[in-house]
C-alpha cells in the first residue's frame, strides 16, 4: 500500500509529498540467489540463460547509512555487467559482497543470499542520510554506478583511483533493477527534463564509460579531426562513443554487424562504416591462432574510407576476438583505449606494431564523478542522446538480459520498474519537442 502511496504522489507532480510517506519495509527486486551460483556449471557462456538465475522476488529494505540515499526507483536498464552477474562470470558476484560486507558495520548490509542487480536508475528520492545535503526527498535524479568510500589519499586526484571503488548493483547490493535502491549520495545527477523515466535511466553508465573512454583526459582525449575506431558503434557502449566522436569534431569509422546497424550508424551523422559481416572479416583461424592477414585487409578498408589515414583512437571493447586487429590499425603513436572485453579477457597481440610504432593501450574503467556529471549534462543539453530501443517490465528482466546476452538488441534495453508505462516523467515537452526525432532514433529497432 505504501509503494502505491508513493507512485500515487509521484504521478501526480506531488514529489515533494513523499518525504511524508513511510518508506516500505520491503520491496520488489530482481535477484540472483547465492544457492544457484553454480548451476550452469559445465555450460558453454553462450548456453547460459540468464531467465534461469534472475528472480523478481520480495527483498527487506535495507537501513539508510550517512551519505546514502533511498531511491523510488521509476525505471532501470540492463548493461552488460548483469549478465555477466546473471551466469555467473568470470566470477560470482557474492565473492564482490562478502569482501565488501567484511570492510565495515554498516558494509555487512551488502553481504546477503541474493544481490539485487542492476547498475542504473532513473527515479525520485525518497530519504537521505545524516550529512548529505545536496539531495532532498522529492527530487529527481539518475544515478551513476561509482560506489567510493573516499578515505585513502589515492581516490582525490580521480575517484576512480579509490581502493575502495566499486560498481554499485554490481561488486555492491541494492542496485537498480528494483522498486527501490540504496546509493551513495555522490552518485546522484539531475535527471534531464525533457526525458522519460526510462529514456533517462539507460544511458548512465554506458554514456559516463564512453565519456571517460573517449573524451576525458584520463582516456584518450579525444580532440577535433581525430578519426576513432568505434567497435559495435551501434550498441550500447558504441552508441554514445558515436555519438560523443561527432560531437567532439572528430571522424568517427564505425564497425557493425548488420546492414541495419549501419544505418543506425548513419542516422547518427556517421559516414564511415564498416559491415565486418557482410565484408567477411575473421580475425582468428581457430580458437589459437589470429590471421594477420585479416588484420592488414581491415587497416587497408579504413585507409579506403578515410582517404588514406589510420585511426587516432580505437573505441575498444569485445576483447579477445578484436584486439590484435585494433592494436594493428592504430596509427603511430595512436590510442587504444579499452573496457569491458565482452568476448574474453585475454587479449592477445602482436608488441612489434605497439612498442616500435609508439602506440598506447590505455585502460578505462567506467568514470569517477565529475566525468560521469559532464556525460550526464551533454544528455541534459541534448547534445547527446538515449539509445533506447525497446522496454521491458520489471518482471521481464531476464528476457532483457537474455537479449543483451546474445546480442538482439540495439543500443540500450530499458527497464520499467515503478513507472506503470513507457513515455512517463517528461517535465519539459518544449525541450523534448526540438530533439524528439534524435531520442526516438532507437526506438523499436
Amino acid at each position: 500500500m505504501t509503494m502505491n502511496q508513493i507512485l500515487d504522489a509521484i504521478m501526480s507532480g506531488k514529489n515533494e509529498d513523499v518525504a511524508k510517506i513511510e518508506v516500505p519495509t520491503s520491496y520488489e527486486a530482481i535477484v540472483v540467489r547465492e544457492e544457484d551460483q553454480n548451476m550452469f556449471q559445465g555450460l558453454a557462456s553462450w548456453d547460459k540463460d540468464p531467465r534461469k538465475s534472475l528472480h523478481l522476488q520480495d527483498v527487506d529494505t535495507p537501513e539508510l547509512g550517512p551519505g546514502e540515499a533511498q531511491i523510488a526507483v521509476m525505471a532501470s536498464s540492463v548493461n552488460y555487467n548483469t549478465v555477466w552477474t546473471s551466469i555467473f562470470e568470470p566470477v560470482s558476484t557474492f565473492g564482490f559482497l562478502k569482501r565488501y560486507g567484511r570492510t565495515s558495520e554498516l558494509a555487512k548490509r551488502h553481504d546477503l543470499p541474493y544481490h539485487i542487480v542492476g547498475s542504473d536508475l532513473a527515479g525520485v528520492v525518497l530519504r537521505v542520510g545524516p550529512g548529505v545535503t545536496k539531495w532532498k526527498p522529492g527530487d529527481e535524479v539518475v544515478a551513476h554506478c561509482l560506489s567510493v568510500e573516499l578515505e585513502d589519499p589515492q581516490g582525490h586526484d580521480d575517484t576512480m583511483m579509490d581502493p575502495q571503488q566499486r560498481i554499485w548493483g554490481f561488486e555492491t547490493n541494492f542496485g537498480g533493477l528494483a522498486q527501490l535502491a540504496l546509493v551513495k549520495s555522490n552518485q546522484l545527477m539531475p535527471k534531464p527534463a525533457h526525458l522519460s523515466w526510462e529514456e533517462a535511466a539507460c544511458p548512465g553508465l554506458v554514456n559516463s564509460t564512453a565519456y571517460r573512454q573517449l573524451v576525458s583526459k584520463n582516456g584518450a582525449a579525444m580532440k577535433q579531426g581525430d578519426i576513432v575506431l568505434i567497435w559495435g558503434a551501434s550498441g550500447g557502449l558504441g552508441s554514445y562513443a558515436t555519438q560523443m566522436a561527432l560531437n567532439g569534431g572528430a571522424i568517427p569509422v564505425c564497425v557493425v554487424s548488420s546492414p541495419d546497424k549501419a544505418d543506425i550508424c548513419r542516422s547518427m551523422g556517421a559516414e564511415l562504416v564498416i559491415d565486418r559481416k557482410a565484408e567477411g572479416y575473421k580475425f582468428w583461424k581457430d580458437e589459437h591462432t589470429q590471421d594477420t592477414g585479416e588484420w592488414k585487409r581491415f587497416g587497408s578498408r579504413i585507409r579506403e574510407l578515410t582517404g588514406g589515414e589510420d585511426v587516432d583512437i580505437v573505441f575498444e571493447h569485445p576483447g579477445r576476438e578484436t584486439f590484435g586487429a585494433s592494436v594493428y590499425v592504430t596509427k603511430r603513436g595512436g590510442t587504444i583505449t579499452t573496457c569491458a572485453s565482452t568476448s574474453g579477457y585475454m587479449h592477445e597481440y602482436d608488441n612489434r606494431y605497439l612498442w616500435m610504432n609508439l602506440k598506447r593501450i590505455v585502460s578505462s574503467h567506467f568514470a569517477n564523478y565529475r566525468e560521469a556529471w559532464e556525460a550526464n549534462r551533454l544528455i541534459d543539453k541534448g547534445l547527446i542522446h538515449p539509445t533506447l530501443s525497446k522496454v521491458y517490465s520489471l518482471a521481464e528482466t531476464g528476457q532483457a538480459a537474455l537479449d543483451v546476452h546474445k546480442n538482439l538488441h540495439q543500443g540500450k534495453v530499458g527497464v520499467l520498474c515503478l513507472a506503470p508505462e513507457p513515455g512517463l516523467g517528461v517535465s519539459d515537452p518544449e525541450k523534448r519537442a526540438k530533439h524528439e526525432d534524435k531520442i526516438n532514433r532507437f526506438r523499436d529497432l
